[in-house]
């Protein structure tokens, strides 16, 4: 390292298709010098909650015209008691 460079730490979660490419393309801060070490995170918590969005296409321009809640059982909801 040379002298009187300062480095912090930055945590980035990537995503990889089943390809192994990137999901997304993280930004990152312009004319720096990155060091990047990868720790595979284990399948077990890879099963963790993903936030899902719709389509950049539908966002926003689905409209519902009944009611969705009785389209199924209530307990198919998994909804706490």
């Amino acid at each position: 390292m040379q002298k009187g460079v300062v480095m912090y730490a930055e945590r980035l979660i990537l995503e990889t298709d089943v390809s192994g490419n990137l999901k997304k393309v993280p930004t990152l801060p312009p004319n720096k010098q990155l060091e990047a070490i990868f720790l595979v995170i284990s399948d077990s918590t890879s099963m963790a909650a993903v936030l899902r969005t719709p389509h950049p296409d539908i966002a926003g321009k689905v409209i519902i015209k009944g009611d969705i809640m009785s389209s199924a059982l209530s307990s198919d909801w998994n909804l706490p008691q």
